[in-house]
């Protein structure tokens, strides 16, 4: 089978790209062929054989590329383009999205349509929904300016993107994702996918308020990258508790920093970067370790007594909730979103009220002063079973791919 992996990014930036790179290299070793379309970067990492890429757009800056952003994030002919030459180069099975709005815009569905009729192949078109994009034009249903969670503009409000200034609190870019939203609505764009991969029931739940999208929706939990054993030796000597991830507000960082001043006896330790590092630094019971990947984070992870996640946005099937499980070290979640269905609340870990600091702030409390019950959250990880890449892989080549790759249609 031959699968050509879209995301605008194709270098290491996010849980999107830690997908598609974990998905494309396990289908490689499975005996499938993979190429991946998406921005050229200097820190490009995967590709294609022809060397056919957008360029690299930064919506955020100044100069020519502001000006031609009204019209680059709505509709992209370069995408469409480029992504055509890959099209009748590799001659894909399957052609599966991940991130593409604003970037690459849907544009390149009907790349995808137009080379099915000029070819007379078959095309499966498969999506998955890394965030809320096809349903809420900021993507996080959440109001960027008050914090608050909002369904607004699920079942096609999209004005009210605009009303709240949603994107970047900005009232034009607001204006263009309401553009941008209704454009798509209108033509039914979304509808031209085949099967569309929620990686939690939340997000499912969400994506079938749209008729549109409801009878393309399938349920799967991401995977973790191997059913490695769970470190349940030497539990007593887990003398800190740890955040990993993004240091911003829509994860919680600002409400845990709270509970950590609060709970001023209490080790911390950070493991990541973002715009509230600063605000990390100045705490005294805080140890900020930077970003930390491979070996040297599941050490940290290992290490720690517990894990929090406080997000406070509809998280989707954060890896990092399932890898503490993994490791054996009980979490603590807000519940909000896809997160909470990767708990066993009251045996792997427990639930509070997502921004709810007073909460968060007794339950650290609780937990920190009961290592009997940290230890049993632990030694009951060992029952919890996520799909290794290689389970979800079969899973996705069987159910969702699910083409017949030597019948041209």
């Amino acid at each position: 089978m031959k699968v050509l992996m879209v995301n605008k990014f194709l270098h290491p930036n996010g849980g999107s790209e830690t997908y598609i790179f974990k998905l494309g290299e396990q289908l490689q070793e499975m005996g499938h062929e993979v190429q991946y379309f998406g921005m050229e970067h200097e820190g490009r990492v995967v590709g294609n054989r022809i060397e056919s890429y957008t360029s690299d757009k930064d919506f955020h800056g100044g100069g020519l590329g502001k000006l031609l952003y009204p019209l680059q994030i709505i509709y992209s002919t370069e995408a469409k383009r480029k992504m055509r030459r890959v099209l009748h180069d590799f001659q894909p099975d399957v052609v599966h999205l991940n991130n593409i709005n604003f970037q690459l815009t849907p544009s390149v569905i009907y790349a995808v349509r137009d080379y099915e009729k000029k070819s007379s192949r078959r095309v499966r078109i498969v999506y998955t929904a890394h965030d809320y994009q096809w349903v809420c034009p900021n993507h996080m249903m959440r109001i960027p300016s008050t914090g608050a969670i909002c369904f607004a503009c699920r079942g096609g409000d999209y004005v009210q993107c605009t009303k709240n200034r949603c994107i970047h609190n900005s009232g034009v870019r607001s204006l263009l994702g309401t553009i941008e939203a209704k454009y798509y609505a209108k033509r039914e764009t979304y509808g031209m996918v085949d099967v569309i991969v929620c990686p939690s029931e939340f997000m499912k739940k969400q994506l079938d308020t749209d008729p549109l999208l409801a009878d393309k929706t399938v349920m799967m939990h991401n995977f973790i990258e191997t059913s490695a054993p769970q470190n349940g030796a030497g539990y007593d000597g887990r003398d800190y508790v740890l955040y990993f991830g993004r240091f911003s507000e829509e994860k919680g960082t600002k409400t845990l920093l709270e509970a950590c001043e609060a709970l001023p006896e209490i080790p911390f330790v950070f493991a990541g970067t973002g715009p509230l590092e600063d605000s990390v630094n100045k705490v005294p019971n805080v140890e900020n370790r930077g970003f930390v990947t491979g070996e040297a984070l599941r050490e940290l992870i290992s290490g720690a007594r517990f894990s929090v996640y406080p997000s406070e946005w509809y998280e989707n099937c954060p890896f990092s909730v399932m890898e503490s499980q993994m490791y054996g070290t009980p979490v603590l979640v807000s519940d909000l979103g896809g997160a909470p269905e990767l708990v066993q609340a009251g045996k792997t870990g427990e639930l509070f009220r997502g921004g709810d600091v007073q909460e968060l702030t007794e339950h650290i409390g609780t937990l920190w002063n009961d290592l009997e019950l940290c230890r049993r959250y632990s030694a009951n990880c060992k029952n919890i079973k996520f799909d290794t890449i290689h389970e979800y892989c079969d899973k996705i080549v069987r159910k969702v791919y699910a083409v017949d790759c030597e019948q041209d249609r």
